[in-house]
């Protein structure tokens, strides 16, 4: 069995040939790096996926934590794990050397993440959330807080985790009821319960920092009234020395589909002691500040669903390989030896669709970690600006298209091994199970959808978009061989159609039917997220094809040669199917938005 987690050659291409990721190292915050150490540090992190994570991927599905006499019990090898992903830095990569961390880029960092979410999903989940906490907790906690907390997240001695989701709310944060109450302290008393809370409660590290939105009584109703507050299950004195146990307490595990490594739980604040929170930053601001870890968990979302997806097409593509069975069409002599799966043509259709997902979403989820970068560290602050607007108005496709297609990539990854994918002796079974989580994880899909057609593109006078067809126009441009030219006029053809449906729908939205407008939200999604996939590809194939004729070896033109025909088979196979989405966007089809409740 394969212990491929990502292919080294293609993030290769994707970073040094697409991204010119090493080109990063001419700014001041990473000009202790090259090329070399960025390898350096890629090697490792796939080395230790491999060696710490991948390991007990399939013994952490099978043998879940467990809640027995008020406390989790869970398999040792994951606090190992968690001990050796903090020990070798990457809990801190992205932070400033004099936080003890790496100053690596986000691209970077994305890249070596990738190799832990592969190979285990609900293992890696406990460092990542520990990194996204931390990252809250330095741009907006006070310095005491800072003083507390984030050394010891960064070293991994505390976990963190982001509180949200309340039983009777789901995703509708503004009808949250979770309550803090000023104490004589300056602290707060927080009381109320939290579901699905990814890492609530576990046996890993001596604390855990729960970033928790409540609502300051008197506060204003609705979003404008939630407030953010630090919550962690050990109190910590003002000299970062841990105390007694604070008044959060685990209230039950929650059992899932897949990602069974991380546990999902139930929590209540302030039932059975008093809980002691931390308002960060000013009251009434605390969605605002939540938002930058909810956007860095969803840009997480996508980039997870396409590496669980990129892991499942290895393992499908190597029985592919291996595996005999049947014979071509034209064989007619029964007593011919069998081929492999590979040879028959619907195996390399799902295999190519496979690659053209997986790849296609590493190579946008990839761009989106370079406009993070290019938003705190380019030297032209217009070029600063601009990132942050692309990033702003993608991140709901990075989060959607992603953890729709890699989940696709692992259905077709089982069907594949035919009867065998959907057996646990076979590992994409597990794959499809933990990806499934995605496209509900950190907003729903259909929420991703809302936001990007009832807000995203229309921010700032949709300056974002103009820019996101600018970066295009360059690639377009830049399409020279008669199979690109090809594809980027088909691209061209499409985003034309696409922007006369947006301007159509901008009209409909603001002076005459926005419930019918946003009740194809999920079409204009799928759009827009099949445009933006065809743009990565069409970047990659004006790469292949410039590299494919120089290439040395068999290998690498190999290589170059599988690129262009994943190009083609999107450009082909996938890209055409938005037809169905602009005519209904067009038509402003009320098909669903009329069905009426007691009609079904």
């Amino acid at each position: 069995m394969t212990d491929t987690l990502i292919d080294r050659r293609d993030l290769t291409f994707q970073l040094y040939e697409v991204l010119d990721t090493h080109t990063l190292c001419t700014r001041e915050r990473f000009a202790e790096h090259n090329r070399e150490t960025f390898d350096a540090v890629i090697e490792a992190a796939d080395r230790l996926a491999r060696d710490k994570f991948a390991s007990h991927n399939s013994a952490a599905d099978k043998d879940e934590p467990r809640f027995v006499d008020g406390q989790i019990e869970m398999l040792p090898q994951v606090k190992e794990a968690f001990d050796a992903y903090a020990s070798a830095g990457f809990i801190a990569g992205r932070y400033d050397y004099e936080l003890g961390g790496m100053q690596l880029p986000e691209t970077v960092m994305a890249a070596c993440n990738g190799f832990f979410t592969a190979a285990n999903p609900g293992t890696a989940g406990y460092p990542f959330l520990t990194t996204a906490a931390a990252n809250l907790i330095r741009v907006f906690g006070s310095a005491q807080q800072r003083s507390q907390f984030l050394k010891p997240m960064l070293e991994g001695r505390y976990a963190g985790t982001m509180a949200l989701t309340e039983p009777h709310a789901g995703s509708s944060l503004a009808d949250l009821r979770t309550s803090a109450s000023p104490a004589d302290d300056g602290s707060y008393r927080v009381k109320g319960a939290k579901i699905y809370i990814s890492g609530g409660e576990q046996a890993i590290t001596d604390n855990i920092v729960h970033m928790v939105l409540a609502r300051i009584k008197g506060a204003p109703a609705g979003v404008k009234g939630i407030s953010l507050f630090i919550v962690p299950k050990y109190r910590v004195d003002h000299d970062g020395r841990m105390g007694e146990r604070n008044g959060v307490a685990l209230a039950g595990l929650i059992h899932k589909l897949g990602y069974r490594g991380t546990t999902s739980t139930a929590l209540s604040f302030g039932d059975d002691a008093p809980c002691h929170g931390y308002l960060v930053g000013e009251p009434n601001q605390g969605l605002k500040y939540m938002f930058q870890m909810m956007n860095e968990a969803r840009l997480g979302v996508g980039f997870g669903a396409t590496v669980i997806g990129y892991r499942g097409y290895m393992h499908s593509l190597e029985y592919a390989r291996e595996r005999l069975q049947g014979r071509k069409p034209s064989e007619r002599d029964p007593a011919s030896p069998p081929v492999s799966l590979i040879e028959h043509a619907d195996v390399r259709r799902m295999l190519l669709a496979q690659k053209s997902y997986v790849e296609g979403g590493l190579a946008l989820c990839l761009y989106g970690a370079r406009l993070v970068d290019d938003q705190h560290t380019h030297p032209d602050a217009r070029k600063r600006l601009e990132a942050g607007r692309l990033s702003d108005l993608l991140t709901p496709v990075m989060k959607a298209w992603p953890s729709a297609y890699g989940l696709q990539a692992n259905d077709l990854a089982i069907q594949v091994y035919g009867g065998a994918g959907y057996t646990r002796e076979y590992p994409v079974e597990q794959c499809w199970r933990d990806n499934r989580l995605n496209p509900i994880h950190e907003g729903t899909n259909g929420i991703q959808a809302l936001d990007l057609l009832g807000r995203k593109v229309w921010q700032d006078q949709s300056h974002g978009l103009q820019l996101l067809m600018q970066a295009m126009q360059v690639d377009l441009q830049e399409a020279v061989t008669p199979r690109c030219q090809q594809w980027a006029l088909s691209l061209s053809e499409t985003l034309q159609r696409a922007v006369q449906v947006t301007q159509s729908l901008g009209k409909a939205l603001a002076h005459e039917n926005p419930d019918g407008v946003l009740a194809n939200a999920s079409c204009y999604l799928h759009l827009f997220g099949h445009i933006a996939v065809a743009w990565m590809w069409l970047r990659q194939a004006n790469v292949a094809a410039r590299e494919v004729n120089v290439a040395s070896t068999g290998v690498e033109r190999a290589f170059y040669e599988g690129k262009m025909q994943a190009a083609q088979y999107f450009f082909h196979w996938e890209l055409p199917t938005v037809a169905r989405d602009i005519v209904l966007l067009e038509n402003q089809d009320d098909t669903c938005l009329a069905m009426k409740p007691e009609w079904f």
